[in-house]
């Protein structure tokens, strides 16, 4: 069985996606949001960044000729900004602890 055949991946994608979108979209109102609001909010965006690193780092083990092509492409795509798949989870991480930053000078 090839490594997308598994329903177990497919579930997992299907909900990490539909959990970023959501993510995505209620980020839209960040600076809405109260204290306790902001802290929730980076707390469910470091789950997830956890979340996709594991789902990506599953890629990366699978022997599947598929799963290989995918991590290919992601490391083609990253590669036109100048980025590893590390380095985007570091970035991202790195704007997270900014984010925590912020919000611990306000009162």
């Amino acid at each position: 069985m090839g490594f997308f055949d598994s329903e177990i991946v497919q579930k997992e994608a299907k909900q990490l996606f539909e959990d970023y979108q959501a993510l995505i979209k209620l980020g839209s109102n960040y600076g809405k949001f109260d204290r306790e609001g902001k802290k929730l909010y980076i707390e469910q965006m470091e789950n997830m960044l956890e979340r996709y690193r594991i789902f990506m780092k599953r890629f990366e083990l699978s022997e599947d000729f598929m799963a290989q092509v995918t991590i290919e492409q992601l490391k083609t795509q990253l590669s036109q900004f100048g980025l590893t798949p590390q380095q985007m989870f570091e970035q991202m991480h790195i704007t997270l602890e900014r984010m925590k930053v912020e919000l611990d000078k306000q009162p």
